[in-house]
């Protein structure tokens, strides 16, 4: 037959470790994301079967005296549970005050859930686990003005699942980047008479009362849709006349006006939850509610308890190891209460005779030998050395069977732990043992039949000289191996032979190694058997188990055994004295077959022919014809345990085994037991420790990027570690290392969260982590000022500047150098009150070439992310009378009146600052209230678009030449609309508070020319400048005749406008020297008409120089000119003048010259 079993779930348990496997997965009514974070998190119950029928508990609790069912109870029992083989609660915890540290998973308010049911008939169902749902679609939008109410009418309603729905929830930044936000809202339910039965809160520190629970809060960020859900249980406190319930759900967080911040959210749905029914009676079950988080895959579950109840002798007490103890006699009955032991004759007991988890409906109790069972258990039960200083029970039972196994195979192994075996005899279930015993029979010659005794023995070929036990460790709650080794010349005889075998049931070391050493003993001693065949009257008596002697003469050379001719009680006369001694030895015995048939032994005083006295008498006298037998301690008889007995027409075939009692007293030696040092790899590490956050700003691919280095003290033993990180508002991402450092690339400025974990040697986290919060400074840090400036002459255009190289690895990769120039020349011109005067350099360079203009140059350092250091290094030029030049035009707009009387472009002139700035974005038909405006010329942000404004008029030099230009720049950054609230960047990237500083602006001069004629032939239009190019200047030369000049405007900060205070241009043409030799005048009355090269610049109408007023001077250099010769120079104009020599007689001469003329331009 098989192990009946119940159910597919059955399980016996009768030790101290339960491991199981099966779960449910559910969500549980108060999971909730850690301090309300955005993302996917899940919570696992797992409801186990531990054991069928009622078991005692878990030790740590009861130990406690605390209340199956009780707070105390489950947090305690907390110790007897571990998760993937890792202890929840550790065992040296308080039991009513734990703290944080003391939880291997979680802390005290976040600890897995526990809540055991011992398998009671009575026992109440678990809470939390719906059987069924009715979902509720709302789908509507909850606002602080609009909050949500749902009607709950069906009364079997035990709890409701609310889900709450984000589209999105984010924040956009001023620079673009996305970050989170927090949203708090909260769930009542009540009762039709408007009393509270549930709550949840967002605050995460309030005190909470028995009614409120965490959770209704998120902070992060998620660009997706994102659900919440909150299962609540109404609890047990509610009947049919609260219904029907409310549920209501209130936003607390103010709603969303800012386009840029997205954080609305709905009631998504209700859902009506039926919890499960069953109650599992007379079935110990275990629900467990951890965070799935912990864990890469649902964690093996092991349970520490005190197994099932089983019936035990009245007269015994149960040992707090599990072991009995016992008063008076037994009488052959069990105590009415089950109790829990681990004997592991009661355990056997239980299984044959219980009909839950046994074969209680096959077998009753009349039909077990309790008095068998009895004797054994007192062996069992009796307190030995166990070689760790201390004593422990001989045999004890710590078993889990869950599989299906033939039932005789089951049973053998349960008999196995305590060296017993079962048999039938007179109709009831009894076993034997081994354990020492006096011999109960004796045979010889004179009781077998003419077969005689026939042995046989092992063959000594082989032997096990090393046994590994396998047994259960408590302590690592894992099987491990006690190895025992035979003797230094058996290893040395038959070699290192291994056998490996296991303690059913086993978790002591001293009783696994007692079973090696048995292991070893027996077979080195007790290898030999016998088997005969014996008469009725002998067989009948004997049973399995029993020790009986064996006197065989061909083995000890002399017949000592025969039959009875008469008998007294202290006088035995026997058949034939062969071989008998006439003296007896000290020692010598007799022993005899009592009426009874028990063996009955007697030392001998005296021999006398065929009578043998004996020193004291029997208990009866012996039948005449029954078996005697002469002892002596020479090792003439050999003791055996009987392993058969089989009948066979009136006779009976006993097989035995060779018996040495000295076996006990070997196996039992006390000898010293070394325990094995644990090294616990399952076990969680501690949280790494001295965490520490440093900001770099680093090279990486010719790229600087700013580095955060978290760096902690590594922990001993650990190989892995996992960072968990979030900015800001943001959700957590989680990075493994290798090393007890993190590196965080492009750090921004703002707060950063970081948990650091251990991972143990089965990559499992510790329970909590190590955490840093690090306000990071990013790139927002400005750069160092520029230093060491110096100014050098190159030419009367050009000036070198030369400074230091920037320290700053965000200037020097992707940065710039930022040179601007001020007309001021007293040393009042500032960053903010100048223009660029050469594109922004390259932030690696220490040197430049720029224009040489009368003013102040001012240097910045720019950094790849736009910051400008904060101070600024600064040198004032007057240059040196230059080269002789004429002054053809000065122009300055802003000394119009009325002043800038060009055509402007998105800018105006301001009468509030006096100086032309640029436009707002903001228009009239947009303003609703226009008593509110204080300033109309600056309403709302500046365009930063930017403006243009076109000089009124239109430079014409009447003919094409090289100009000389130089810009004149006077001109102011400011705030038009300084009011705090007005801002809108990041208040952490404000370069100032004062409004001194608005550098987000700037300027330039461009110039378009042209070389034609005017199209209208007398002045120049705009349109003659149609699809000529712009080119910006500061100085330079520029060819043409007409010019057209224009400013651009620009702001990078809508809150930052440009002021241009003075704007203009000085246009000069350079001196030039024409010359030319060896001319012929010839004799023309007229004189030669000499022409230039280059026309010369004589003047023009709309310059600063009158047509025809600025001729070139002419010098003659004559060949060969007599005293009397003369020239005249006439007709001098731009593009040359008539020459004519004559003599004194004013006759025409042909004269050789050459001449030099000076004058300003050059003409195309």
């Amino acid at each position: 037959m098989t192990l009946p079993r119940n159910n597919s779930d059955f399980r016996w348990r009768g030790h101290d470790y339960a491991a199981v496997r099966g779960q449910i997965n559910i969500k549980y009514y108060d999971a909730e994301m850690k301090d309300g974070e955005i993302g996917s998190r899940q919570f696992v119950t797992s409801v186990d079967v531990i054991a069928e029928g009622e078991i005692a508990g878990f030790p740590s609790a009861i130990d406690a005296g605390h209340t199956l069912g009780t707070d105390d109870y489950h947090r305690t029992a907390l110790k007897d549970v571990f998760l993937n083989n890792v202890q929840v609660l550790q065992q040296s915890a308080s039991d009513t005050a734990p703290t944080d540290n003391d939880f291997n998973f979680g802390t005290v308010s976040t600890r897995p859930a526990f809540i055991p049911k011992v398998g009671t008939a009575d026992q109440t169902k678990i809470r939390g686990i719906a059987e069924t749902e009715r979902e509720r679609p709302i789908g509507v939008t909850v606002t602080t003005t609009n909050p949500q109410v749902v009607s709950i009418t069906d009364t079997n309603t035990d709890g409701v699942r609310v889900t709450i729905g984000f589209p999105r929830v984010q924040k956009i930044e001023d620079d673009g980047n996305i970050s989170g936000t927090t949203v708090n809202y909260n769930i009542k339910v009540k009762n039709q008479a408007n009393t509270l039965i549930k709550e949840v809160i967002s605050s995460p520190t309030a005190t909470l009362t028995a009614k409120q629970i965490r959770g209704a809060t998120i902070t992060g960020k998620s660009t997706s849709p994102y659900f919440k859900d909150h299962i609540i249980d109404f609890g047990t406190g509610i009947s049919n006349s609260d219904f029907p319930l409310t549920v209501t759900v209130t936003r607390e967080t103010a709603d969303s006006t800012d386009v840029k911040l997205t954080d609305a959210f709905e009631l998504t749905s209700i859902t009506e939850l039926v919890f499960e029914q069953p109650t599992y009676p007379n079935t110990a079950v275990a629900a467990l509610r951890f965070d799935a988080e912990i864990f890469r895959s649902v964690p093996q579950r092991m349970y520490r308890i005190r197994g099932r109840f089983v019936k035990i002798p009245h007269n015994s007490t149960v040992r707090s190891d599990g072991s009995l103890s016992f008063s008076g006699s037994f009488n052959g009955t069990l105590k009415t209460d089950k109790e829990w032991c681990n004997d592991p004759a009661w355990v056997l007991y239980d299984i044959i005779t219980e009909s839950r988890a046994g074969f209680g409906d096959f077998v009753s109790e009349d039909e077990v030998d309790k008095y068998a069972f009895y004797n054994a258990s007192v062996y069992n039960s009796a307190l030995i050395n166990n070689g760790q200083g201390g004593t422990s029970p001989r045999f004890s039972c710590n078993i889990v069977i869950q599989t299906s196994t033939q039932a005789y195979t089951l049973l053998d192994k349960i008999a196995s732990i305590m060296r017993a075996s079962l048999f039938i005899e007179d109709g009831k279930i009894t076993l034997t043992q081994d354990r020492p015993t006096a011999s109960s029979y004796f045979f010889s010659y004179a009781n077998v039949t003419e077969d005689g005794f026939i042995y046989n023995n092992a063959s000594k070929a082989t032997r096990d000289t090393v046994v590994n036990v396998k047994y259960f460790q408590n302590e690592t709650r894992t099987y491990e191996y006690e190895t025992v080794e035979d003797t230094t010349a058996n290893q040395s005889k038959f070699g290192v032979v291994i056998k490996n075998i296991e303690a059913i049931g086993c978790s002591d070391q001293a009783q696994a190694r007692r079973m090696g050493l048995w292991h070893l003993y027996t077979q080195n001693n007790e290898t030999e058997t016998v088997a005969f065949t014996t008469t009725a009257d002998a067989g009948s008596l004997i049973r399995p188990g029993n020790i009986i002697t064996v006197q065989d003469p061909v083995r000890s050379g002399l017949r000592r055994s025969g039959r009875i001719s008469a008998a007294t009680t202290t006088q035995i006369t026997v058949d034939n004295i062969k071989d008998l001694p006439t003296t007896p030895s000290t020692g010598d015995e007799l022993s005899v077959i009592l009426t009874d048939g028990t063996l009955e032994t007697k030392t001998i005083s005296t021999i006398s022919d065929s009578v043998i006295t004996v020193s004291s008498a029997y208990s009866s006298a012996p039948q005449p014809n029954s078996v005697w037998l002469f002892v002596r301690a020479t090792n003439e008889t050999e003791d055996f345990r009987v392993l058969s007995v089989k009948e066979d027409n009136n006779t009976f075939t006993i097989s035995a085994m060779f018996h040495n009692s000295a076996k006990y007293a070997f196996v039992e030696d006390g000898a010293s037991i070394t325990t094995p040092v644990i090294t616990n790899l399952i076990e969680l590490k501690p949280a790494p420790s001295n965490i520490v956050g440093d900001e770099r700003i680093i090279v990486l691919g010719d790229r600087a990027v700013s580095k955060l280095i978290v760096s902690w003290q590594p922990v001993a033993g650990v190989s892995q570690y996992s960072v968990k990180h979030k900015f800001n508002n943001g959700s957590f991402q989680t990075t493994i290392v290798q090393s007890p450092i993190f590196e965080l690339f492009d750090t921004e400025l703002g707060t950063y969260e970081l948990e650091v974990y251990s991972y143990n040697a089965f990559f499992e986290p510790s329970t909590e982590p190590t955490t840093l919060t690090f306000n990071a400074v990013g790139k927002t840090a400005v750069p160092a000022d520029v230093t060491g400036l110096l100014v050098e002459p190159v030419s009367d255009q050009l000036l070198r500047l030369r400074f230091n190289q920037s320290t700053d690895v965000d200037v020097i990769h992707g940065g710039n150098v930022v040179v601007r120039h001020s007309n001021l020349t007293n040393g009042n011109g500032t960053f903010t009150n100048s223009v660029d005067i050469i594109p922004r350099l390259p932030g690696s360079v220490s040197e430049t070439l720029v224009p040489a203009i009368d003013g102040e140059y001012i240097l910045k350092f720019r950094d790849d992310g736009g910051r400008l250091s904060s101070g600024e290094a600064s040198v004032v030029v007057t240059n040196p009378d230059p080269q002789p030049k004429l002054l053809t035009f000065t122009d300055r707009e802003d000394l119009d009146s009325p002043p800038f009387q060009g055509t402007k472009v998105d800018c105006f002139f301001s009468d509030e600052v006096n100086g032309l700035v640029l436009g707002s974005l903001e228009t009239l038909d947009n303003v609703a209230d226009f008593d509110a405006i204080a300033d109309f010329d600056f309403l709302g942000a500046v365009d930063i678009t930017g403006g243009s404004y076109d000089f009124a008029n239109i430079l014409d030099l009447g003919s094409t030449h090289p100009l000389r230009l130089t810009r004149h720049f006077v001109t102011q950054g400011f705030y038009p609309n300084d009011l705090i609230d007005k801002r809108s960047a990041n208040i952490d990237t404000w370069t100032d508070f004062d409004a001194a500083t608005a550098f987000n602006v700037n300027a330039k001069l461009l110039v378009a020319t042209t070389t034609a004629a005017p199209s209208n032939g007398s002045s120049y239009q705009d349109s003659d400048f149609t699809g000529k190019t712009f080119n910006t200047f500061a100085n330079g030369t520029h060819l043409g005749r007409g010019f057209k000049f224009r400013c651009e405007m620009d702001s990078d900060d809508p809150a930052q406008s440009i002021e241009i205070d003075q704007l203009g241009y000085i246009a000069e043409l350079d001196r030039r020297t024409e010359q030319k030799s060896n001319l012929s005048s010839g004799t023309s009355s007229s004189g030669l008409a000499v022409s230039f090269d280059h026309a010369f610049f004589t003047g023009a109408s709309g310059t600063d120089v009158a047509a025809g007023s600025q001729l070139p001077s002419i010098g003659i250099t004559a060949n060969d000119l007599g005293g009397t010769d003369k020239f005249e120079i006439t007709n001098i104009t731009g593009s040359g003048f008539t020459i004519k020599f004559t003599n004194a007689g004013n006759a025409v001469q042909n004269k050789t010259f050459s001449y030099t003329a000076v004058g300003f331009g050059r003409g195309s």
